[in-house]
């Protein structure tokens, strides 16, 4: 019997604190893989590949080990993203040995505006066409879009020497955010994500602004879901403001019949309700800001922690919203002692920094 084929990849990474990269690098990863730490030992292990990375004279030794080409190009890029976020303004090195060439993401996918519609007042829907809509069925829910600049060809990213996406500079500069695929249609093969358009004066929302100005047959890119795993179990909480909106509602549309959801969502009033189909039991709370006392804050966060705490240990607890609310309902869980296997706890924005 042959063997299945394997692609390697050795790097080695040059950290001011190794151990500190190491240590962030489990903390992050313990959530989104399987993760194995023996001391200055570490092994993830994903869907696409294995990383092993090991400390060895003051350095990040990393073996790389993946199916196809396509996938150790795109758990090499994973790796190095994260390292160098990790190191952040401190000096960093990433070197690879003998790494193929990539002109073009292996992940990206060029879609069409198809249309783009209000939901609610503060929520717009833009439909886009897709060709190959296969790898967005039974991935991951998030995407990054990717919109060339107005009257410009489009100029898409590939990978640099060191693993990391190399982005477009100068007039060619692309404008790249994170989303949610909030439905996907097959039979169309169509790819709906919603856009929350904020009010906020004197806050950047590029995001929102492309989805406001959308037309039919403008080209944009979908990079391919990474990030925003489906819950998996019986009873599920899920929690966040209409930033995370689109996320629960996919999560309740797509949960099988027999598992009981408790859904906990805060939106500016009445008008921003969107109604949830579901084959789930699901029971839904809504928050309205426009209803809370003044200078109550943290409404949202004390009723997500209220729910947690009256719920059974086996709950899979998911949450997204704003930073320091997410930082605090994680400090929450951990002394609770809540199994990190059942919960996804996510930032989705940052007061006072520029948004969607």
């Amino acid at each position: 019997m042959n063997a299945m084929p394997t692609f390697k990849l050795s790097g080695v990474a040059l950290p001011t604190d190794p151990l500190f990269m190491l240590d962030e690098v489990c903390e992050h990863f313990v959530e989104h893989s399987e993760v194995q730490r023996d001391q200055d030992v570490l092994i993830l292990k994903c869907e696409i590949g294995t990383a092993d990375i090991r400390l060895a004279d003051n350095r990040l030794m990393i073996d790389l080990t993946c199916p196809t080409e396509e996938a150790l190009h795109l758990t090499r890029n994973m790796i190095a993203e994260h390292l160098f976020y990790f190191a952040g303004e401190e000096p960093f090195e990433l070197s690879w040995e003998s790494p193929p060439p990539v002109t073009r993401l292996p992940n990206m996918h060029e879609v069409t505006v198809v249309s783009a519609e209000n939901v609610t007042p503060r929520m717009r829907r833009v439909k886009f066409a897709c060709n190959d809509i296969e790898p967005f069925v039974d991935g991951d829910m998030h995407v990054r879009l990717l919109v060339p600049p107005k009257g410009r060809a489009p100029i898409w990213p590939g990978l640099g020497d060191d693993g990391r996406i190399a982005w477009p500079k100068g007039e060619d500069e692309i404008l790249v955010r994170v989303y949610t695929i909030r439905a996907v249609d097959l039979d169309r093969r169509e790819l709906w994500v919603d856009f929350v358009q904020h009010p906020a004066p004197g806050i950047e929302t590029p995001g929102a602004d492309f989805a406001r100005d959308a037309q039919p047959g403008d080209k944009v890119a979908l990079i391919v879901p990474g990030g925003g795993d489906f819950p998996k179990g019986e009873t599920v909480l899920l929690a966040g403001d209409e930033t995370a909106l689109p996320a629960i509602a996919r999560i309740a549309a797509e949960a099988p019949a027999g598992t009981r959801i408790t859904a906990i969502i805060e939106v500016e009033n009445e008008a921003e309700e969107q109604p949830l189909s579901s084959a789930a039991s699901l029971e839904v709370q809504w928050l309205h800001r426009s209803d809370y006392p003044e200078r109550a804050p943290g409404i949202l966060r004390n009723a997500i922690r209220e729910a947690i705490a009256a719920s059974a240990p086996e709950t899979y607890v998911w949450v997204a919203c704003e930073k320091q609310d997410v930082r605090s309902i994680r400090a929450f869980l951990k002394d609770r002692g809540h199994d990190r296997r059942r919960r996804y706890v996510a930032w989705y924005w940052e007061r006072g920094k520029p948004s969607t």
